[in-house]
């Protein structure tokens, strides 16, 4: 038995007793969209708030807790994550019409089915969600936005735990929106939104929909395995621009490439690892730095341990 499989099964013993679901050594490359990275050192799927609850008030603070989603905006390095990665299941993805134009939803809900949720009884405003890969838990942490509305537009609550098991109950002016951001501490858990939106045509709605559909087929590389925006635009910048500006379009390390089709989107094109993905992204933030001395913010989060720190990394970006 090697000394890694030793960590992992020790990990796995300290784990509180639990109605959900728990595994040892998760292999998170079949959940993420890149199709790369290592494995979890545990994964666990809760049955509900009270067993997610139950978990984190027994669990030592000194193991890492991080949500998945549904992986889309997700890089896993090649190391896997030391700790417990949380799943929100099914029992997370209900939705409901609350007070005629209010829609309560499970954290766990994807935002394409939110949208069309919300299309069906009639009800205008979350659109924008059908443009926009991933799950309602991971909207929120990003104040993930598309077609000229965010997430902050349509939030009136937001129900979260903290890494104590302790159940928040938050306002908008609690999450600290901002562009592509939340104020909410990261190992916290988002469980439940309600969203405010407005009586609408159903077939205007359905028009509106089919239309943001097209868009992205036509613009964005949807069909290849991909991790959606990678950089966050600075501020009057559209972070595409200057990675065409500086040459990256199509721009290829090992087997990870940044997109013909868009250049904000990074493409694993069969066999890429997660470290050749992160390089390609990296070279092109060095150059844009070095071109325009603008250093482009990671959209995409990613998780496991970093083939050099943080401030390394945007130190080799500035060179």
């Amino acid at each position: 038995m090697t000394l890694v499989v030793k960590k992992i099964l020790s990990l796995f013993e300290q784990m509180p007793a639990v109605e959900g679901r728990l595994r040892a050594d998760a292999d998170l490359s079949k959940v993420t969209w890149f199709q790369v990275g290592g494995s979890a050192d545990v994964l666990f799927k809760p049955k509900d708030e009270d067993d997610l609850s139950n978990f984190l008030i027994k669990l030592s603070t000194d193991i890492p807790v991080f949500t998945l989603g549904v992986g889309s905006n997700l890089l896993v390095r090649d190391d896997g994550f030391r700790g417990v990665v949380l799943r929100l299941g099914r029992e997370f993805t209900k939705m409901e019409i609350v007070n005629d134009t209010c829609i309560r939803i499970g954290a766990g809900a994807l935002d394409i089915n939110v949208a069309k949720f919300a299309g069906e009884a009639g009800l205008t405003g979350a659109e924008f969600l059908s443009g926009i890969p991933g799950a309602i838990g991971g909207a929120l942490r990003m104040n993930a936005g598309a077609y000229g509305t965010e997430m902050k537009d349509i939030v009136l609550s937001v129900v979260a735990y903290d890494r104590q098991g302790k159940r928040h109950e938050l306002c908008p002016a609690d999450m600290g929106f901002s562009y592509r951001h939340c104020d909410i501490p990261l190992d916290w858990i988002f469980t439940e939104a309600m969203i405010q939106l407005q009586k609408g045509n159903k077939s205007d709605i359905g028009e509106r929909m089919k239309e943001i559909s097209k868009n992205r087929e036509d613009s964005q590389p949807i069909k290849s395995r991909t991790g959606g925006s990678t950089f966050a635009n600075p501020e009057g910048k559209k972070a595409w621009e200057l990675i065409d500006a500086v040459g990256a379009r199509g721009l290829t390390i090992g087997n990870a490439q940044i997109s013909d089709k868009h250049c904000n989107f990074l493409i694993n094109k069969g066999g890429a690892t997660a470290a050749d993905i992160e390089a390609v992204g990296e070279e092109a933030r060095r150059r844009v730095f070095k071109e325009f001395d603008t250093l482009l913010r990671w959209e995409i989060v990613r998780i496991g341990d970093p083939l050099l720190p943080k401030e390394k990394q945007d130190q080799g970006a500035k060179k």
